[in-house]
């Protein structure tokens, strides 16, 4: 099957049935369900664009397998021209929401690559398990899957001393039984963003130091991927964002809203063809590193942020050309913030693919440093940027009438007095409440929890950091220093 349209995608959506829930409603259908249905076109979209006749060449491949055109996210990358390609596709899927959706499809997509790629990780001790993560690559490329996946266990205590709850049979996913068709598996994960709008569920392993002491920890320890239908298998969605309003009272909330979900397993049968990873710990707690699954979202997230910070930098200097204070000094030092986070953003990414490598399993591996310094910065680039959103826009940002005001009694009054020398009522208004979806709104503040956590805690990620860079060389030069006559 060649690169779905968006037709084909909302289409499958509608065919899989699936449990999902969200403000105590059962939804029957993500396509026409209130508070999803934008978020459902918004993929389409996306979808869409690779079937654009002049955009089609850089947003495909030829299938190893079917010669038929397929998403070029799931390209396995050789060469360095081939991670340009991949990251210019990902570039146009992330302009399409300007960065405002973090989970897009390139993201599982280029995720379940790597893990091909690696195949013989899994495999080493079990063969199976090669020949299942291979397969379900081949699947998911071939199917053109919108793919969404969980990895953290709840917890009922986060004191260090209280590891012992970490993994409770009653908070924690975990395998119930062995069956001869598969494993069965039972308990809640967070925090499956997309959800609700994707064909299918990654687990990924938890990583902790648990799983290296816990006599019982093989019950946790393992990674799958099954259809976000199959039976047990229940999606109870935070609130939605997009409050029903209109593209020009909230233009982000009302396209782009991923939606969030707990994931709950009821007794759910994996299928064995379907096991990845099972009852090693290790490989669990190494699996990210050894097969550069991370590096490679790295390389798509890193992406996604450039696209943001355009979008933050492009309102921004909008907003100070309708104001008309682009010459104070103060306003001047907001707007070359933005600039810096986003060269050094580009900068980054660029380093990571000039610096790639070969990695043990022959895929082109971008420069993991670049893109760790990049992933770690933002998580305290973007708070800041819409928080510069807000001190440029102060009291304009409160200030916002609705689209339906402009057509009411005080339309007129609001056309004389709103209007500025470079804008009209109507269109400093509609700026202006872009400006409020990016950094005040419901939405907006959903925008920076994500940014500040979905890459995990930035001191844990300091460390990581640390971890893998060489300082030697330049403790080295000290020590030389040091000794010179």
């Amino acid at each position: 099957m060649p690169a779905r349209t968006g037709a084909a995608y909302l289409a499958g959506l509608k065919e899989q049935q699936r449990e999902i829930w969200l403000d105590g409603r059962r939804v029957d259908d993500v396509t026409e369900f209130p508070g999803l249905a934008n978020g459902a076109r918004s993929i389409a979209q996306l979808y869409d664009m690779q079937h654009d006749a002049a955009a089609s060449c850089a947003m495909t491949y030829a299938s190893p397998a079917t010669g038929d055109p397929v998403g070029l996210s799931f390209i396995i990358p050789r060469t360095k021209d081939d991670l340009a390609r991949r990251r210019e596709m990902m570039s146009r899927w992330a302009h399409a929401s300007y960065g405002m959706m973090g989970r897009t499809p390139d993201f599982l997509n280029v995720t379940i690559m790597s893990m091909a790629a690696a195949g013989d990780f899994f495999g080493d001790n079990r063969p199976e398990f090669k020949q299942n993560v291979t397969d379900y690559y081949e699947h998911a490329r071939d199917n053109d899957l919108c793919m969404t996946h969980t990895l953290v266990n709840l917890q009922r205590n986060r004191a260090p001393s209280a590891t012992s709850m970490n993994y409770s049979t009653d908070v924690a996913l975990h395998v119930v039984k062995e069956t001869d068709a598969g494993l069965v598996v039972r308990g809640p994960r967070v925090l499956a963003t997309l959800g609700p709008l994707s064909d299918e569920i990654m687990v990924y392993p938890t990583r902790s130091s648990l799983l290296a002491r816990d006599e019982d920890a093989h019950k946790y320890a393992f990674a799958f991927a099954v259809p976000c239908g199959i039976d047990g298998l229940k999606f109870i969605c935070r609130e939605s964002f997009d409050l029903g309003k209109s593209h020009f009272d909230h233009p982000l909330g009302s396209r782009f809203e991923e939606m969030d979900a707990i994931v709950y397993f009821d007794d759910v049968l994996v299928p064995w063809e379907r096991v990845f990873m099972y009852g090693d710990r290790h490989k669990c707690n190494n699996m990210s590193a050894e097969t550069g699954q991370y590096v490679h979202t790295g390389h798509q997230v890193v992406t996604k942020n450039v696209a943001k910070c355009e979008f933050i930098t492009g309102i921004a200097s909008l907003m100070v050309n309708t104001l008309g204070n682009g010459d104070v000094p103060q306003v001047q030092g907001l707007l070359a913030e933005l600039v810096e986070n986003l060269e050094i953003t580009k900068a980054l990414l660029t380093q990571s693919e000039v610096n790639a490598k070969l990695d043990n399993w022959g895929v082109m591996l971008p420069d993991r440093v670049p893109l760790n310094v990049a992933r770690n910065l933002f998580i305290k680039m973007y708070p800041r940027m819409a928080e510069i959103i807000q001190l440029l826009g102060s009291s304009s940002l409160m200030a916002l009438p609705s689209e339906q005001d402009f057509g009411g009694p005080m339309g007129e009054v609001l056309d004389t007095y709103l209007d500025t020398d470079t804008a009209t009522a109507r269109e400093r208004v509609r700026l202006f409440r872009l400006a409020w979806d990016a950094a005040c709104s419901s939405f907006a503040g959903r925008q920076v929890l994500y940014e500040r956590y979905f890459q995990g805690d930035w001191m844990r990620n300091a460390a990581l950091l640390l971890g893998i860079y060489d300082r030697e060389p330049m403790m080295e030069q000290v020590r030389e220093f040091l000794e010179r006559d």
